[in-house]
């Protein structure tokens, strides 16, 4: 029985890649690949040839894993993404599923991932974080993410896609606006930047440069602690008094978070336990 090898591959620069990840796809026959272009491109540049490229991607991965799973019952077999870590907001996970399902051996080649590149560049604290991956395209899922991990009080970790960019940073400083925002742009490549500030100060850089939104980017975000500096009795008079006025409850918090700073969620909590 083959072991499948789940091999970190550059993110960028094509030297970041270990001496084990590359003594994995020398040894292999049979290397599982996101897009067979990009992984040629890598292979090249080592000189690895003679090699047989599995494609496999988010529209066909449970076929592909099929298979891999046939080839696993003769050989090894290499499992890379086109950057970065396999399974880490890329395909992959199905295929290493079947294959512990199958009785087979999965052995992680690590290596670079881009979150955890940024964190450690970024400055925020990363005693305790959260990685999110892409975060969702729509308005209202998107801009629910951000508040849910904002009032977490930790840096979290997402991805987002150049043409998503600008409106997704006035959703930050829309609900974080205290908070510490890093953009990590292209990292590892010749045009590497990082842009740090205040949610206001990230989107204006990008708003009057547009030139920077291309390429690929990670966004870090500490949230700082809101200091409440309205008692638990000012915000219930502000609360009778909306009240008086026709709202609901949800819209009171609303209401009243942007009057104070302070979280909508945490100015509800409030509401339900005296309205």
């Amino acid at each position: 029985m083959g072991i499948l090898y789940v091999v970190a591959t550059p993110i960028g620069n094509l030297k970041d890649i270990t001496l084990r990840a590359l003594e994995v796809l020398k040894k292999v026959n049979v290397i599982a690949c996101e897009d067979t272009r990009v992984t040629r491109k890598l292979l090249n540049h080592y000189g690895i040839e003679g090699k047989k490229l599995i494609p496999y991607h988010e529209h066909n991965e449970e076929k592909a894993a099929e298979k891999i799973i046939k080839i696993l019952e003769e050989e090894d077999v290499a499992l890379v993404s086109d950057a970065g870590t396999p399974c880490i907001s890329d395909p992959g996970y199905r295929v290493v599923r079947k294959a512990w399902e199958k009785g087979f051996t999965v052995s992680p080649i690590p290596g670079p991932f881009a979150g955890a590149a940024a964190l450690s560049a970024s400055g925020l604290p990363s005693d305790k974080f959260i990685f999110i991956g892409f975060l969702p395209h729509k308005e209202k899922a998107k801009k629910e993410t951000i508040e849910r991990f904002k009032n977490l009080g930790i840096t979290f970790i997402a991805y987002e896609s150049p043409h998503r960019l600008l409106e997704t940073l006035s959703f930050y400083k829309e609900i974080c606006p205290n908070s510490q925002l890093v953009v990590a742009k292209e990292l590892t490549k010749i045009h590497e930047r990082f842009i740090r500030g205040t949610p206001q100060d990230v989107y204006q850089i990008f708003n009057e440069n547009p030139d920077f939104l291309k390429g690929e980017f990670v966004i870090l975000c500490y949230p700082e602690e809101e200091k409440n500096v309205f008692s638990e009795e000012e915000i219930l008079k502000l609360a009778i008094s909306l009240k008086e006025k026709g709202l609901k409850t949800k819209e009171i918090a609303k209401e009243i978070s942007k009057k104070t700073g302070i979280s909508k969620n945490q100015i509800y909590e409030i509401l339900i336990k005296n309205f």
